[in-house]
């Protein structure tokens, strides 16, 4: 521990400061990712977000920048980027420009693996075409004429989803039995008392 002391404490002041922006971001990125494995990632509204659906803090329909998660990737990029062109770039300005835009460049490419991999696992874990047709049970009460949605709990593609539903017709009530006409948008069936 006294040789770490020791190094660190001969580093230049700058090359300090990047040295600890690349450690504190780092310990926080490696407890953000044990969370998401564990479950708990999900609110602060970061990557774990069902980015597909935009149903999250971290969206209002699309992915916001500012988020704790991204203000970490922006840190490691920053901090593990002045330390890697320490030694390349010796004037601390240009090293700044170029920490800085290393943290933003981890931030997109973060938010776009992401991005990619919600729309894949959206799309991968069941096509709602496959519940068209099928009898559906209503979880919540779906309102007439398309006043807004309700649920339903419709088994297709070897599980059980539960999903929003709409109706042209009347009223339906929790509890009855539906058959699914269509789908409308991208997560939202049409149904009919069955």
């Amino acid at each position: 521990m006294e040789n770490l002391t020791t190094w660190f404490s001969g580093l230049d002041p700058a090359l300090r400061i990047y040295w600890g922006i690349a450690i504190f971001a780092s310990l926080v990125f490696v407890i953000q990712i044990v969370l998401t494995f564990a479950g708990i990632g999900d609110t602060d509204g970061g990557m774990d977000a069902d980015v597909a659906d935009g149903n999250t803090m971290d969206t209002g329909g699309a992915i916001q920048l500012f988020t704790v998660r991204n203000f970490i990737n922006f840190l490691l990029g920053v901090g593990w980027g002045g330390v890697c062109f320490w030694d390349t770039i010796s004037n601390p300005i240009l090293l700044l420009c170029v920490a800085l835009v290393i943290g933003v460049l981890f931030v997109g490419v973060f938010l776009f693996m992401f991005r990619k991999l919600k729309r894949l696992e959206h799309t991968a874990s069941y096509n709602l075409q496959d519940a068209v047709g099928q009898i559906a049970d209503v979880y919540l009460r779906i309102p007439a004429e398309r006043g807004g949605e309700g649920k339903v709990q419709a088994a297709f593609s070897g599980s059980v989803q539960e999903l929003s539903a709409i109706t042209d017709g009347e009223q339906i009530p929790s509890g009855a039995k539906v058959r699914v006409l269509g789908v409308v948008g991208d997560h939202t069936l049409l149904v009919e008392k069955a």
